[in-house]
């Protein structure tokens, strides 16, 4: 449940959920998240979700924050059906030529890297958020065996398709992007497609994802 709201700048809500990061308080934004999207409150224009937070820009012509600050206060989310997640299977391919800190990991965690896949490939994901590049996921949780620190000097190009790890989260490169995290293989999905006009994004907020691990030839062909 929300723990505070308070005014971000003059046309926004700061909704705070907590400091931890779980599944549990992140679960509770998605379903206001949600909530709110689908009742359409005039004169909301922007909903935009994280870990724990959630922030609410409105258009200060339709409405103020007094007035907001009420309505989400007083929204009864208690009967709102489970979420509707779906279950998302992404390939990627971990030959070295894309798992460019594979070195670095087994260095930092102390184990082979047949035993860092196994232990990625087993998982399950839950998608937090997503955001930082366009439709960027972030998946929880890896295992404390698997958790890493970013890398010292993050690259000036990460590979778009890059999967890669830190701390307690996966993610997806969806553009060649500036990034510090450690890269362990890409995939030949496009994970943001900017020319669908609604829901351009493959993962969403809620989502479960499952990796499978394929060949460099069957990255090469994948989309032929």
């Amino acid at each position: 449940m929300i723990k505070n709201i308070s005014n971000l700048g003059d046309a926004a809500l700061y909704c705070d959920f907590g400091n931890e990061v779980n599944k549990e308080i992140n679960t509770s934004v998605i379903r206001y998240f949600k909530s709110i999207k689908n009742k359409n409150i005039f004169g909301i224009n922007n909903l935009t979700p994280s870990y724990n937070k959630l922030i609410i820009s409105f258009d200060l012509k339709k409405t103020n924050y007094k007035n907001l600050k009420t309505i989400i206060e007083n929204l009864d989310i208690s009967n709102q059906e489970d979420l509707q997640s779906e279950r998302k299977e992404i390939p990627i391919c971990c030959d070295e030529s894309f798992a460019l800190d594979i070195n670095r990991l087994e260095e930092k965690l102390k184990i082979d890297r047949e035993k860092i896949y196994k232990n990625f490939f087993k998982k399950n994901f839950f998608c937090y958020m997503t955001g930082f590049i366009a439709g960027m996921p972030f998946l929880g949780d890896l295992d404390i065996n698997m958790r890493v620190k970013r890398l010292e000097t993050p690259r000036v190009k990460v590979p778009k398709g890059s999967v890669g790890i830190t701390e307690q989260f996966a993610n997806i490169y969806t553009y060649e992007s500036p990034g510090g995290w450690n890269i362990i293989g890409n995939t030949p999905l496009k994970i943001f497609d900017k020319n669908k006009e609604t829901d351009p994004n493959l993962i969403n907020p809620g989502d479960t994802v499952v990796f499978k691990k394929i060949t460099k030839d069957q990255f090469k062909n994948y989309n032929e």
